[in-house]
């Protein structure tokens, strides 16, 4: 499966991208489980199918997500990624970053792309929480590129939490990517990205006047402006390019030592091809895998209507066979 030529597949990475969010799969039956974080803040999870009692006694296969930018649960892949886990019995969840699942966070600050220090506080918590238990993450785009910069990081260590990792239409390289959304056709996903952002932005600022500046922050018209304003000073980054250059994984995909299958198709109208990393450019651990088609999280099969199936298959099929 490391080349995408399922027959039916729409053509062109834009048509791949927007043709999911019109493809509503139906909705899981989630358990949902809020944490409280060492800094007094909170995140929600979402459970399939939630961890028997006890812990200690249960050895099936624990799945974890970490969505995209302005996602969450309800996303198309998150849905079809869980149920898929849920159908061959794995236990599955959801982990909606801060201020993602449906009610603000209480801190100034939310999440962002290379926030792999919440990335190892979660998945060490789901470890000492069922430690007989195999884990396997993946990150779906910001969600990707904050677990691989985390996998990068820890190297060895990261084997201590997870067995295998995938990371699905990551952005690899921040500055390529918020660039190339800033040109052309890409700058409706600019504005959509923007539409939720600036929203959210501004309850934080009615909480906490001053916090950046308002003008700045409604005046952004792509992503460079809104994470120079908003994004990188509540996150400790001296601006969008220093927050870019920092929060890329793809400097540390050479040290990844789990096994971690890198998911990034050609023609995704996120991340240019020429950023794409090389086989040099990844650690023997690592599968990248870069088929033709599939554009940002779409991989769309088959005759109209479509269908959203080849993703998690390529998944599991990699979770279960080839590690």
């Amino acid at each position: 499966m490391s080349d995408y030529r399922a027959p039916g597949w729409l053509p062109g990475g834009h048509l791949q991208t927007i043709y999911p969010l019109f493809i509503r799969p139906d909705p899981l039956p989630y358990l949902r489980q809020r944490w409280e974080t060492p800094d007094g803040d909170f995140i929600d999870l979402d459970w399939v199918d939630p961890p028997a009692a006890p812990p200690t006694a249960d050895r099936r296969p624990l799945f974890v997500l970490f969505h995209g930018l302005e996602g969450n649960s309800s996303s198309h892949y998150a849905i079809t990624l869980l149920r898929s886990a849920a159908t061959i019995g794995w236990s599955a969840v959801v982990v909606n970053f801060r201020g993602c699942s449906g009610e603000s966070n209480r801190l100034p600050r939310a999440y962002h792309s290379g926030d792999s220090d919440e990335i190892d506080w979660i998945l060490r918590r789901l470890r000492q929480s069922f430690p007989a238990r195999p884990h396997y993450a993946v990150g779906v785009s910001l969600g990707g590129n904050a677990l691989l910069k985390w996998l990068g990081e820890r190297e060895a260590s990261a084997a201590s939490c997870v067995q295998a990792a995938a990371a699905i239409s990551a952005p690899l390289d921040l500055a390529a990517c918020g660039h190339h959304l800033a040109r052309g056709f890409n700058r409706v996903y600019t504005r959509h990205f923007l539409h939720t952002l600036k929203r959210h932005a501004a309850a934080k600022l009615r909480r906490y006047p001053g916090l950046f500046d308002e003008r700045r922050m409604c005046a952004a018209s792509n992503l460079y402006e809104f994470d120079d304003v908003v994004t990188a000073p509540l996150h400790g980054f001296s601006g969008a390019d220093d927050y870019w250059r920092r929060a890329s994984s793809k400097p540390w995909l050479a040290g990844i030592q789990l096994p971690t299958l890198v998911l990034n198709a050609i023609n995704d109208p996120f991340l240019p091809a020429h950023a794409l990393p090389t086989a040099s450019q990844v650690a023997r651990s690592v599968r990248l895998e870069l088929p033709r088609q599939g554009g940002h999280v779409g991989f769309v099969t088959g005759n109209l209507p479509g269908r959203l199936d080849w993703l998690p298959q390529r998944i599991f099929h990699y979770f279960q066979h080839e590690v």
